[in-house]
């Protein structure tokens, strides 16, 4: 386990002793790990939302672009 001191201001102090009552926690410490936790699912983990996997479901429903060989793949987009 890693310790910090850490400066934080009185709103920021306010909201964690808010968070900290709603869920029960035991300390600040609790706290910032239980908000982590939720930051990393709700922006780290985005693949991961109900969003994300209805629309990779939608993706692969569709039908399959065949390109054959790079070159010609390069002609298919213009390419040289």
């Amino acid at each position: 386990m890693v310790q910090a001191l850490i400066k934080i201001t009185d709103h920021t102090n306010r909201v964690l002793n808010i968070i900290k009552a709603k869920y029960g926690l035991k300390d600040k410490s609790e706290t910032i790990d239980l908000m982590a936790e939720q930051y990393e699912e709700e922006i780290l983990e985005p693949e991961l939302r109900p969003e994300y996997i209805e629309k990779a479901k939608k993706i692969m429903r569709e039908k399959p672009i065949h390109v054959g060989t790079p070159k010609d793949l390069r002609k298919m987009m213009g390419l040289k």
